[in-house]
C-alpha cells in the first residue's frame, strides 16, 4: 500500500487553479530552492502520513463540490510512486481536473521514476524552479522562469491567469491561513479567538 507523507491538505481553495479546489501539499523537497514561500514543507521527516486510498476516498467524497485536485509541495516528484497511484485513482474514479505544481521540468519530470505515469493524467504542470530573482507571483507561476503546460485540452492560458494570485482562509476550528501563489505572511496556526 501506497502511504505519502503530506504536509496538509486545504479541503476548499479558489487561488490554487481554477474554480473551487482541493489542496495537497507534499512533505519533503531536496530542491529548496531560496526564497521560497514555503521552507517548512523541506524537510523529509513525516509530517502526515496517508494511504494513498484514504486520500482518493477524501477526495471523491468532495468530488460533487469540487473543480478539480492542485498538488503541490513540497516536491510531489520525490513521492512519484506514491503520486502515480494518487492521480491514477484520481482520474480512474472522478471528473476532477489535477494541477500539479514541480520544480522539476517537464524534461526532468520524464526521466523519474514514474514521473511519465503521474504526467498521463495532468491538465496542467507549474513546472521549474522558483528563482527569486526572477519573482513573477502571477498566472501560477512563483517566477518567470517557470512554464505552465497545459497537459490537456481541459483549460486554457486564460484559465490559469485568470486564478487569484491568493486567499486567505478560516477553518472551523478557527485557524487562519494563507494560500496561492503569493499568500500573505501569516503565522502558522494563528487561531482567531471570538
Amino acid at each position: 500500500m501506497d502511504v505519502l507523507n503530506i504536509h496538509g491538505i486545504l479541503p476548499r481553495s479558489r487561488a490554487n487553479g481554477p474554480g473551487t479546489r482541493m489542496v495537497i501539499w507534499f512533505q519533503g523537497c531536496s530542491l529548496r530552492c531560496p526564497g521560497c514561500f514555503n521552507p517548512r514543507t523541506h524537510p523529509h521527516a513525516p509530517k502526515l502520513q496517508m494511504p494513498v486510498v484514504r486520500l482518493v476516498s477524501m477526495i471523491e467524497d468532495a468530488q460533487n463540490e469540487l473543480e478539480g485536485i492542485t498538488i503541490s509541495g513540497g516536491e510531489p516528484l520525490e513521492q512519484a510512486e506514491g503520486l502515480s497511484s494518487l492521480l491514477t485513482a484520481v482520474r480512474e474514479r472522478t471528473a476532477l481536473s489535477i494541477i500539479l505544481f514541480s520544480g522539476y521540468t517537464l524534461r526532468e519530470i520524464k526521466l523519474i521514476p514514474h514521473g511519465r505515469l503521474a504526467l498521463m493524467h495532468v491538465d496542467v504542470l507549474i513546472a521549474g524552479r522558483f528563482v527569486s530573482a526572477l519573482r513573477l507571483s502571477r498566472g501560477l507561476r512563483g517566477s518567470s522562469n517557470q512554464t505552465a503546460h497545459l497537459l490537456s485540452g481541459r483549460y486554457n492560458v486564460r484559465d490559469i491567469i485568470d486564478t487569484p494570485v491568493a486567499e486567505i482562509s478560516i477553518d472551523r476550528q478557527g485557524v487562519v491561513s494563507a494560500s496561492g501563489i503569493d499568500p500573505p505572511d501569516v503565522a502558522p496556526g494563528v487561531r482567531l479567538v471570538s
